[in-house]
């Protein structure tokens, strides 16, 4: 049964921080909110929490993870990046996108996409996720809350073959709690996010292609709205 911590949404309680970073040490799975809607998290080297995260989503190894990362440098640990990537990258960090690139050696294979060998990558604009990955140390291994069989979203659309979904994101704890209370171990509940998941930008290939439309605006990254 997942515990349930309560949290503030700008100043989050150190105590509760350091216990939630300890059970994603401790091999667990979480919900915890972002600034767009709330996400599924684990440690990033815990093969059998990455499973469980996958089964919780009902989806398979080509579903594209995203490492939840502090900052542009933790990304260029995870991810290589060209000069051109890096200016589009500067300019939404942090904020409500998820961008896709080439892999490091730092990226496990089993999280990679299995043909293209990429990852995902963000930094949140969200205190309590600020908070938790000081303390961590190191990216969570994410993927947002949708789960299988839940309505399309109004305005979040995804090309077929991109590895993620259209879906409608939970964005409340108290519905997360009744419907994941047994496969979660922990939910953080910050109080209601958006809607919208983040705007996906493939920035594995040139130019740059929309692979879902969210809640970060492609014009401020210079790219045009339409989702290929």
């Amino acid at each position: 049964m997942a515990q349930y911590f309560t949290v503030h949404p700008v100043d989050p309680q150190p105590r509760l921080i350091r216990q939630a970073a300890a059970i994603l040490r401790q091999g667990g799975v979480i919900a915890y909110p972002t600034d767009s809607s709330y996400a599924l998290g684990c440690q990033l080297g815990d093969a059998a929490a990455a499973r469980r995260l996958r089964e919780i989503r009902g989806v398979d190894e080509r579903h594209h993870f995203t490492l939840v990362c502090r900052d542009l440098a933790e990304i260029g640990r995870y991810a290589r990046i060209d000069t051109w990537q890096f200016r589009i990258l500067k300019h939404a960090t942090p904020g409500s996108y998820t961008f896709i690139l080439p892999a490091t050696r730092e990226v496990p294979r089993r999280l990679q996409h299995p043909k293209r060998s990429t990852v995902g990558v963000r930094v949140p604009d969200h205190p309590v996720v600020r908070e938790l990955l000081a303390e961590l140390g190191e990216p969570i291994l994410s993927s947002t809350l949708i789960l299988p069989g839940d309505p399309a979203g109004a305005t979040a659309r995804s090309r077929g073959d991109a590895g993620f979904d259209d879906n409608e994101p939970l964005n409340d704890a108290r519905e997360i709690r009744e419907r994941l209370e047994h496969a979660l171990d922990l939910i953080i509940d910050a109080g209601p996010c958006s809607l919208e998941p983040t705007t996906v930008v493939d920035l594995a290939q040139d130019p740059p292609l929309i692979t879902r439309l969210g809640r970060g605006d492609p014009a401020k990254l210079g790219l045009e709205a339409g989702v290929k």
